[in-house]
């Protein structure tokens, strides 16, 4: 077997990419815990506090399919290196900066960065393993991502407590530089066989304006509303993404190719992505509240109420890799859908005196039906896309993962006011919203089984891949 796809290199990918992957879902998480702390030593506003995470998360949300498209034609190794080198530098900036301007700023940056290792994870996997032999490397990604995120807050309300807000910042460097600075000697050469094709900057400047436009009005509406400027935006978004779609179709290297997207199976598992996500995350939001401000727990008992959603979705990825394997995209998709579907109707019936068993249940369903969608969807999207645009099928993916939770939080927020009575006190209010809310959230997940259909099952031609020469020698890259 020839070096580039031996088993260091693959080991190597492995690390690469389940580490990148873990810092940032890492570094999401711990977020939320020291925002106060940052917020008393700053003397900074609500908004501006916010803006640490809103300023983050359009840079990644609107970079990351032409950062997928870099790694496409420059090396998947070489852009992810680039990527975790700059997220661990502007952590390190973040830790050092006396200022909440500065913070904001370096956050952008670290989006910016985010955006160019994101893909790139998935895009080395892709180059690195046989199509065939991805659904593990995959689950294995997703167990430590959920772990990762699981233990964020625990860590940083530890590391804020002992050392102070900074510390979780400086976290990040150690990790950038024990993973991007091999990888970068790994990629040192350039790929043997790039990419073909210009770069497209007019679609993703394009791209980018919409992506941005939309996820700034649905952060910005559960808290302002429909102002102006978010209507703005809104329309600035519909306006650059139907401008998009028009310069993609005549243009002659586009970024995102349309053969990528009637590649069978990608569409339908990116909109499986994008629904689940989206239904998951609008149900934590709400769950959190109904946690702390119904029944009265409080933060730390709210954790241990929700940890067999973590439980089951880093236990259960490996499992779903083997699903996966026996059963097909099709069943293994369709029974996480199902599965994440029931879990939001249970806890759609929750009452005031809800147990804590009841609620365990509720969450390990949403663990494990979200882990067998993210596992089958990730594999299929990264399977199928031919080995020269894995970068933007990647980047394609983590887009729908960036938006999808922003869309489902915005959606919440929107039902929770719309079926709140203002006649009933804030309590009963809640409960009296929660219940229709979460129902619809679970029939927005349920959706997910009609997506998964078209996944379709491995038939004797998709079990085997040919493995051109440029796959392997792109290991290196």
């Amino acid at each position: 077997m020839s070096t580039p796809t031996g088993a260091g290199i693959r080991a190597l990918t492995l690390a690469a990419s389940v580490t990148g992957a873990a810092v940032v879902a890492l570094d999401g998480t711990v977020l939320v815990v020291v925002q106060p702390s940052l917020q008393r030593e700053f003397g900074a506003t609500f908004a501006q506090v916010q803006w640490t995470s809103t300023g983050y998360l359009i840079a990644v949300a609107s970079l990351l399919v032409f950062a997928g498209r870099l790694g496409d034609r420059y090396g998947h190794q070489r852009v992810f290196a680039l990527g975790m080198l700059g997220f661990g530098a502007a952590s390190a900036g973040v830790g050092l900066a006396d200022g909440i301007g500065w913070v904001i700023g370096l956050r952008v940056v670290q989006g910016v960065f985010g955006a160019l290792l994101q893909p790139a994870t998935l895009g080395m996997l892709r180059a690195a393993f046989p199509p065939e032999r991805l659904g593990m490397p995959i689950a294995v990604r997703t167990s430590v991502i959920g772990l990762a995120a699981a233990m964020g807050p625990v860590l940083g309300g530890m590391l804020t407590a002992e050392l102070g807000w900074r510390a979780v910042f400086f976290l990040n460097v150690p990790a950038a530089l024990a993973v991007g600075l091999p990888v970068l000697v790994a990629g040192r050469k350039p790929p043997t066989a790039p990419s073909s094709g210009a770069l497209d900057l007019p679609g993703a400047c394009l791209l980018a304006v919409a992506l941005l436009c939309l996820v700034h009005t649905l952060v910005s509406v559960p808290d302002a509303g429909w102002t102006a400027v978010n209507g703005l935006a809104a329309a600035v978004s519909v306006a650059a993404a139907a401008a998009f779609l028009r310069h993609e179709r005549r243009a002659v290297h586009p970024l995102v190719p349309g053969a990528l997207l009637r590649t069978p199976g990608i569409a339908p598992a990116l909109a499986l992505l994008l629904v689940a996500s989206a239904a998951l995350h609008g149900t934590l939001f709400v769950g959190t509240y109904f946690l702390q401000d119904v029944v009265g727990l409080d933060p730390f008992e709210c954790g241990i109420r929700t940890l067999p959603l973590a439980a089951t979705m880093v236990l259960g990825a490996p499992l779903c890799a083997v699903l996966l394997r026996r059963y097909g995209p099709r069943r293994t998709a369709g029974a996480g859908a199902a599965v994440l579907a029931a879990g939001m109707a249970l806890l759609s019936r929750a009452g005031a005196d809800v147990g804590a068993g009841e609620v365990g249940v509720a969450f390990a369903a949403l663990g494990a039906g979200f882990a067998a969608v993210m596992v089958t969807a990730t594999s299929v999207v990264v399977r199928q896309a031919p080995a020269g645009h894995a970068g933007v099928a990647g980047g394609l993916k983590q887009t729908a993962m960036n938006v999808g939770p922003t869309l489902g939080v915005a959606a919440a927020t929107t039902l929770m006011s719309l079926w709140s009575p203002a006649r009933l006190s804030a309590d009963a209010g809640f409960l009296a919203a929660m219940g229709p809310t979460l129902t619809v959230l679970a029939l927005t997940a349920a959706t997910g089984l009609l997506l998964a259909v078209r996944l379709g099952d491995p038939g004797p031609r998709q079990r085997s891949y040919p493995r051109v020469d440029s796959v392997s020698h792109r290991a290196q890259s």
